[in-house]
């Protein structure tokens, strides 16, 4: 394989715009990882005028995929978690080229996985599960069980991804089987939703009084990182929070989670007088301590 694409990426290697070239060969009995391709060349540059480009191959009876993607792309997938898929194709390929080892040292960050890059992925991870958990929460409450399992389906998904970068590691493809090893309890909790021979609003009450505890016990770590940033100032208004750069990959779920931490007492609201009788201006600031 190797032989017949070198010509492919020979020609992007021996651009200064390119930081690394991988391949990642389809593992026997998994066509999941390389997207039913045979073979996937990986190239990382430093800017282009897409942040992702794919062109596809055919050779002898094969076919191979090269995405060329800028390192900011990269980070973005890496920090956000929106493309698992990336993570084992770095871990799982091959360096066939490498300026400066910046892809040597790009697997060294992904094994180590430093805490701050744990603190932010745990902050929106934490974000998406309590979006999940209260609209699928008030959605029980209005008798719509289906539309309620499947917000909880997706928040027991999340809460299974913060235990996992909890514990040091990034959260995979194979979230499940990571989870089964080092929060059992949370896969066993996803067991009874699915297997369980309950009625489904047994089921989804059941697991609404689990899933609190579970989540109550992560709101401190959760939230970390947000109430960090909102520390740095007396108050904030909510168009400050939502454009402060290192809070942009809160995205929609900001709003609810903002309320969340208000509902356990971690943020209060500041009103502030407007022109309008009875009408105030609402800002936000990290509850005091007490001692």
């Amino acid at each position: 394989m190797e032989d017949i694409l070198r010509p492919i990426y020979q020609e992007r290697a021996s651009q200064s715009n390119t930081l690394g070239v991988l391949s990642i060969e389809k593992k026997q009995k998994s066509f999941s990882s390389t997207d039913s391709f045979d073979a996937i060349l990986l190239i990382i540059v430093r800017e282009a005028d897409k942040p992702l480009f794919i062109k596809h191959y055919s050779y002898s009876d094969k076919k191979a995929a090269m995405h060329i993607i800028t390192e900011e792309q990269l980070r973005e997938w890496i920090l956000l978690g929106s493309n698992r898929k990336i993570f084992e194709w770095i871990n799982d390929s091959k360096i066939l080229f490498d300026r400066n080892e910046f892809v040597a040292h790009l697997k060294t960050e992904l094994r180590e996985f430093p805490f701050y890059g744990r603190k932010i992925k745990m902050g929106v991870e934490f974000a998406k599960l309590i979006r999940r958990y209260v609209d699928g929460k008030a959605l029980f409450e209005n008798h719509q069980y289906l539309d309620a399992y499947n917000h909880v389906v997706h928040s027991l998904h999340h809460l299974a991804r913060l235990a996992v970068i909890e514990n040091g590691f990034h959260s995979e493809l194979t979230v499940w089987h990571q989870v089964k090893q080092i929060e059992p309890e949370i896969f066993k909790l996803y067991e009874e939703l699915v297997n369980s021979e309950e009625t489904l609003e047994k089921r989804l009450e059941l697991l609404f009084l689990a899933s609190e505890f579970l989540i109550h016990s992560r709101t401190h770590l959760g939230a970390a990182h947000l109430l960090d940033i909102l520390e740095g100032k007396e108050y904030w208004s909510f168009d400050q929070i939502m454009n402060e750069k290192e809070v942009t990959p809160y995205s929609v779920d900001l709003e609810v989670l903002i309320e969340y931490l208000i509902d356990k007492h971690l943020i209060e609201v500041v009103k502030a007088e407007t022109k309008g009788q009875g009408i105030f201006h609402r800002y936000y600031k990290v509850r005091e301590k007490l001692l």
